[in-house]
């Protein structure tokens, strides 16, 4: 399993979107997702390098597990941010969009996302969710250990 960060930049009822479109096979394609990566590269040094900004207010939301029949399992640590420093730079792995939370409904995403976003804007405790796909199909989630 590997550990990764996630993070959705949250400005009044907009959300920094980055639709991956520019790397080659890419797990991710064609997909609106937060920022991110590698756990070991960590959120800020991400958050930086993807968007030119340096965060100054973020808050740790919960743990996501993956589990896939094709890809490497993943433990991926979740965050939303509400400050930071800088100014928006052209992101070399897809194109960042300032998208309202409204239009991000229509947007192709993984459904888990789609349930990890939701559960950010319900509840202020932090979660633990586990999502099982099977291909792209979502075939399995548990909420703190609770399927669901």
């Amino acid at each position: 399993m590997k550990n990764t960060t996630l993070c959705y930049l949250l400005q009044g009822e907009q959300v920094l979107l980055l639709h991956r479109v520019k790397k080659e096979n890419d797990l991710n394609h064609d997909k609106w997702i937060g920022i991110g990566g590698k756990f070991e590269e960590c959120l800020l040094r991400e958050a930086w390098e993807e968007t030119g900004l340096t965060l100054t207010d973020y808050r740790y939301r919960g743990i996501v597990t993956f589990v896939s029949n094709e890809w490497e399992g993943e433990y991926m640590h979740l965050y939303t941010a509400t400050g930071w420093t800088g100014a928006l730079k052209e992101c070399n792995e897809g194109v960042l969009e300032w998208v309202s939370r409204e239009k991000m409904k229509e947007l192709p995403q993984w459904e888990g996302d789609k349930i990890f976003f939701r559960l950010m804007e319900q509840q202020e405790a932090v979660f633990s969710l586990k999502l099982r796909y099977v291909g792209d199909a979502l075939v399995e989630k548990a909420l703190d250990g609770k399927a669901f």
